[in-house]
């Protein structure tokens, strides 16, 4: 069974940054994907940005392109997004998901708070 673990995020100014990461253990499948989805109050759970392990390829929500990098580690298992020029529209729970390809995340962190202030 998949485990995430995920750290980073708080509160910055609109115009900040912020870097959030996610660890994986457990993983038993030798090609995966790994990205954050994130979820605002009173809103609908929306994708954000993926990272295909194996292959290195990057997914982005069209909103955060240039904006929001992603990263992965394969000796680690994790993956790392830094957010620039943050936005108070960015402001939601960010949750860390792994699976078998970017659009079929489906194993999930706890969340981890992001909060831009204007």
């Amino acid at each position: 069974q998949v485990q995430l673990v995920e750290s980073g995020g708080g509160l910055v100014q609109a115009g900040g940054s912020l870097r959030l990461s996610c660890a994986a253990s457990g993983r038993a499948s030798s090609e995966f994907a790994m990205g954050w989805y994130r979820q605002a109050p009173g809103k609908e759970r929306e994708f954000v940005a993926a990272f295909a392990m194996s292959g290195g390829y990057t997914y982005y929500k069209d909103s955060v392109k240039g904006r929001f990098t992603i990263s992965g580690d394969n000796a680690k298992n994790s993956v790392t997004l830094q957010m620039y020029s943050l936005k108070p529209e960015d402001t939601a729970i960010y949750y860390c998901g792994y699976g078998t390809n970017w659009l079929m995340l489906s194993n999930w962190g706890q969340g981890i708070q992001v909060t831009v202030s204007s």
